[in-house]
């Protein structure tokens, strides 16, 4: 009893001693599995670092050899580049040579032939020669016609003046104005109107209504019951003498159609005509006269017409938004227009024909 006494006040210090034995050996194993563990990362890490630089090295050679394989390729691609290049410029080189004889002979002996450019010369300055000459002759004969025709206008100009001016002419009474008596010789226009006829204006004729009645021929009216005479001429009726117009133009001055101004032809609502007219026309180009209301239903049933451009079955045409020619300034050879060819001279048609064949290459 007394030794149960004794374990039993000795209870609590052993209690004690049990648990702070149990706490050291925690901390010492704690402090033991984390050398451990470092221990084991650090021979890990070794182990793999040096599986790691193993590898670099084979990756290393292995990439050494594919490179090199790879230059050695592509320095034999080159090389064989640069054969064919070489031999290609030697036999372009050999081609020209050939080329650059062959041209020169060929040029020498048929374009710059010095006989047969001299013969060629020759024939052309012939040529010009007969050409120059005709139309030096041409030239001469155009000049003779138009100053005869000038002067056969002018001729004919003074004998209607003279025709017209016969009233002027001298009597043995009265002497004309061109036969003045204090000149030595009497003027030109004299001797003129002296030849010259006066002109006597045509007397219109009166056309008369030609009756086929049988009361008219019965009553000896009608123009097929006696045969017809000419119109007598007035009896004491002197002419007229005077620088009097043409009696035909007389009489189309005086019916001349009315020619109003421009105040007096076009009415006062011409604006408002020509409004109308404007609004006319543009009804008439419209595709759709309807309506377009966007703030009703007055549309809400209607199938959408598109437009004619829009609804074609190859798609939509670029109507409006694109030019249907398009220009390239940089692409036009100058900045000139053309120039308009005018037809060649009547003259110059028979000349191709002259020419002869000493030019031409055979």
């Amino acid at each position: 009893m007394a030794t149960l006494a004794r374990l039993q006040a000795r209870s609590s210090f052993v209690g004690k001693q049990y648990y702070y034995r149990n706490s050291v050996v925690d901390q010492f194993r704690k402090k033991e599995n984390d050398a451990a563990v470092k221990i084991q990362s650090w021979f890990r890490g070794c182990r793999v670092r040096a599986y790691i630089r193993y590898l670099h090295r084979i990756t290393t050679i292995i990439q050494k050899w594919w490179r090199s394989y790879l230059g050695k390729k592509e320095f034999r691609h080159v090389v064989q580049v640069a054969h064919y290049t070489m031999k290609m410029n030697l036999y372009n080189e050999m081609a020209v040579k050939i080329q650059r004889r062959w041209r020169g002979y060929k040029i020498r002996k048929y374009c710059f032939n010095y006989y047969y450019l001299k013969e060629y010369l020759r024939a052309i300055s012939e040529t010009n020669d007969a050409i120059r000459e005709a139309l030096e002759e041409f030239a001469e004969m155009k000049e003779r016609e138009e100053k005869k025709a000038n002067l056969e206008k002018e001729e004919k100009q003074r004998d209607y003046q003279a025709r017209k001016m016969h009233y002027l002419l001298s009597t043995k009474q009265i002497p004309g104005i061109y036969n003045s008596p204090f000149r030595q010789a009497p003027d030109p226009w004299e001797l003129r109107l002296q030849k010259a006829k006066p002109l006597i204006h045509p007397r219109p004729k009166v056309r008369q209504e030609c009756s086929t009645s049988l009361s008219d021929w019965l009553a000896c009216t009608s123009a097929r019951s006696f045969p017809r005479s000419d119109i007598l001429p007035p009896i004491n009726k002197k002419k007229c003498q005077g620088p009097f117009r043409d009696f035909n133009e007389v009489l189309e001055q005086r019916y001349k159609p009315l020619e109003p101004t421009l105040r007096v032809a076009e009415p006062i609502n011409q604006l408002k005509l020509a409004r109308e007219e404007l609004k006319r026309e543009e009804c008439a180009q419209n595709v759709n006269d309807k309506m377009f209301f966007p703030f009703s239903s007055y549309h809400k049933k209607e199938k959408y017409t598109p437009s004619i451009h829009s609804s074609s079955k190859y798609g939509s045409d670029s109507y409006g938004e694109k030019q249907f020619r398009s220009e390239n300034p940089k692409k036009w050879i100058c900045d000139k227009d053309f120039q308009t060819v005018l037809p060649s001279f009547d003259l110059f048609s028979k000349y191709g024909k002259l020419y002869s064949r000493a030019g031409q290459i055979v």
